[in-house]
């Protein structure tokens, strides 16, 4: 059954990734999943790194591994503005368990409640997410 499409956009600091018609956004937010239909009601809300999922059909899904950012529903579409999202077929395991041990051996170092603790957590739930979507996983979605 067709849905009724919809423009989303996503948007990191490098430029646009996509920009086309969808039926269906998927993602997770700092409180849970998201799925955004056609005339969904306004929403601003934080993201978690995941799976973004682009449906532009049924059959034709655009995946994305979706680093923090922020999702706006408003005026018939979605913006999503995202540190990084990238075609999880890019994603390097090796590279990739280098970047969590990295990111763990930064949060054990730094002090808890500094900004430091705070960015290599931030960096390991991202490391974390994107090396579920690398080894062929499903992310926390």
């Amino acid at each position: 059954m067709a849905r009724t499409t919809f423009t989303a956009e996503v948007l990191t600091p490098d430029g646009e990734v996509f920009n086309d018609e969808v039926e269906m956004v998927s993602t997770r937010t700092s409180v849970g999943s998201i799925g955004i239909l056609a005339n969904h009601t306004p929403l601003l809300g934080m993201l978690e790194p995941t799976e973004l999922r682009l449906y532009k059909s049924e059959s034709d899904v655009v995946r994305l591994a979706q680093g923090e950012g922020y999702v706006q529903v408003a005026d018939g579409r979605v913006l999503i503005l995202v540190e990084e999202a990238t075609d999880p077929s890019s994603l390097d395991v090796g590279t990739l368990r280098d970047k969590l041990a990295t990111a763990e051996r930064e949060l054990e170092q730094a002090e808890e409640g500094t900004e430091a603790a705070r960015v290599a957590a931030r960096d390991r739930r991202r490391t974390e997410a994107f090396l579920r979507m690398a080894e062929g996983g499903t992310p926390e979605h």
